[in-house]
């Protein structure tokens, strides 16, 4: 086995371990994108697990040496990133496909900047900081994705609509992850939304706020599908097959928000999931949705967002948030 297909391998045990929803949807691009998007998931996954001392986004770990944690792995990437063994298999996939698909190295260190605030234990204030927050930490993620399908650098509308599946997977993942990051002593509700629903900070989720709660992650629901309808836009320009992975992936995503939507205080008495059955009916409905004209739904819905990518980026340089 070449180094290549080395790499490959354990690329994909580690998407198949750390995201059953991604894994699939992988499964229906071509066999070139199909393992560079592992490659790259490989590389998220690690710096990830590294930087919050987890396994495959397992139980967290303390934030104790956090700030070390993350200057080895900017460090690792760097490496990676000018074709230096690093020793580290995850790592190394990120180097390989970097080379193959043009990625950047500020690519990269938007997503690092992520995980940076994470470790910094940082709540936002404002609806723009947790678009900020989610730009970071998937929005970067999705722009990278594009370009490993071929997606030019310089396609900006496209990679804006490749930010927002980004965004509203993260949306997504909040809300349905809210009691699960409180146990974790972790907030991702601006400041100023539990202002408005009288909640004091830290008491988010006891019994009496729940269903105030509640409110508020349809109301991140709601952003969600606004950047969902955007990035369909973005797939139709897509390769089928890619368009096809992209369209399962939303609609995998968007149903756990539609869930928690419809579950409202019910949403944390156990986790939100789409079962095998589902994700099936998702790909084949995927399938068709590839062939056909954006709904005119979608195009509407996607009027509704209210940050770009260039937005975000916009609003990260002025803020000049300090990040280990």
């Amino acid at each position: 086995m070449d180094d290549r297909s080395s790499l490959v391998a354990t690329a994909r045990q580690s998407i198949r371990k750390g995201s059953k929803s991604f894994a699939a949807a992988s499964a229906l691009f071509d066999r070139e994108t199909r393992e560079r998007v592992w490659l790259l998931y490989a590389w998220c996954r690690r710096c990830d697990d590294l930087i919050d001392d987890q396994d495959h986004g397992g139980a967290l770990g303390g934030n104790a040496g956090a700030a070390d944690r993350i200057g080895q792995v900017r460090g690792l990437t760097a490496l990676a990133f000018v074709g230096k063994e690093t020793g580290d298999p995850a790592f190394d996939a990120f180097g390989l496909v970097a080379r193959e698909t043009g990625l950047t190295l500020e690519m990269a260190g938007a997503v690092l900047d992520g995980f940076a605030l994470d470790a910094a234990d940082w709540q936002p204030r404002t609806e723009a900081d947790l678009m900020r927050y989610c730009w970071h930490v998937a929005g970067a993620v999705g722009v990278m994705m594009a370009v490993v399908m071929g997606v030019s650098p310089q396609d900006d509308d496209t990679l804006d609509r490749a930010c927002d599946l980004g965004l509203a997977f993260q949306l997504a993942n909040i809300a349905r992850d809210l009691a699960e990051d409180d146990a974790a002593e972790r907030c991702y509700v601006p400041l100023e939304w539990l202002a408005e629903a009288d909640i004091p900070p830290g008491e988010q989720m006891k019994p009496p706020h729940r269903a105030a709660m509640a409110t508020i992650a349809q109301r991140m629901c709601r952003i969600a599908h606004a950047h969902e309808c955007s990035a369909r836009i973005g797939a139709s320009r897509l390769q089928p097959r890619q368009r096809w992975a992209i369209l399962a992936a939303a609609g995998i995503y968007g149903e756990i928000a539609r869930e928690v939507e419809r579950r409202g205080p019910d949403a944390w008495h156990s986790r939100t999931v789409v079962s095998g059955t589902r994700k099936v009916q998702w790909i084949g409905r995927a399938g068709l949705r590839a062939l056909r004209p954006v709904p005119r739904s979608c195009l509407a819905g996607a009027d509704e967002r209210r940050f770009t990518r260039r937005d975000l980026i916009a609003l990260a340089g002025r803020r000049g948030i300090s990040l280990p």
